[in-house]
């Protein structure tokens, strides 16, 4: 499906393999430097996949590739930052290909503006997180300090790609087979598990690419 406002073109692309959605992601990226395409936002989910930052220690899987295979899932190693994270059917993946010149931010400024495009989704739907200094991501902070979206991403000649990752019903079992994002003391939540009930995802979709329209291109 397809939508297109003042700025940007979305495309919810459902469920895809995660190497057709980064090659997309890297095609539209050269349109894009190209002058040949408008800003872009994809978001879609994919099958079990760890990916790999450019920082990311390999120690942080914490299974063999048998294991793996087993559980129904890849491995990739990326160009965003960050470590290791995991993506898989439930969980809202976004990856926003956009001219951060053009839009007349810097980078720093985008990812708080991301941040806050998730931040706001949430709040929608009576969940309360935050941001937590030095690390990344969104959170949650009534009690036991818990992530509920990663954020990694590469900027290169003002050009984004990659993103975020939104946990609305992930099957949360995946995470425990990782260090996520390096991190050994927290957590990790979703929407299903803070609400107790499962959500729409078409309908959580639609709130977010809302949401981001209105904070990025306001």
């Amino acid at each position: 499906m397809e939508s297109t406002k003042i700025g940007i073109e979305v495309k919810r692309l459902g469920a895809i393999d995660y190497q057709k959605a980064w090659d997309l992601q890297k095609s539209t990226v050269d349109l894009r430097l190209k002058g040949e395409a408008r800003d872009r936002l994809i978001l879609c989910e994919h099958n079990h996949v760890y990916t790999f930052g450019k920082s990311a220690d390999q120690n942080n899987l914490l299974i063999n590739d048998v294991f793996l295979k087993n559980i129904g899932a890849q491995k990739f190693e990326i160009e965003r930052g960050g470590d290791i994270t995991y993506h898989g059917p439930g969980q809202l993946v976004g990856y926003p290909i956009l001219n951060l010149h053009e839009l007349g931010i810097g980078v720093k400024r985008y990812v708080d503006l991301l941040e806050e495009s998730l931040i706001v989704t949430l709040e929608k739907f009576g969940i309360q997180t935050t941001r937590i200094d030095s690390l990344t991501g969104i959170w949650l902070v009534d009690g036991p300090p818990r992530k509920i979206a990663a954020i990694g991403i590469k900027v290169s000649r003002g050009i984004t790609m990659h993103g975020f990752a939104l946990n609305v019903n992930t099957d949360l079992s995946y995470f425990n087979h990782i260090v996520p994002c390096g991190i050994t003391d927290k957590s990790v939540t979703s929407m299903e598990k803070e609400l107790g009930k499962t959500l729409d995802f078409e309908h959580v979709t639609q709130v977010y690419e809302t949401v981001f329209q209105e904070i990025l291109y306001s």
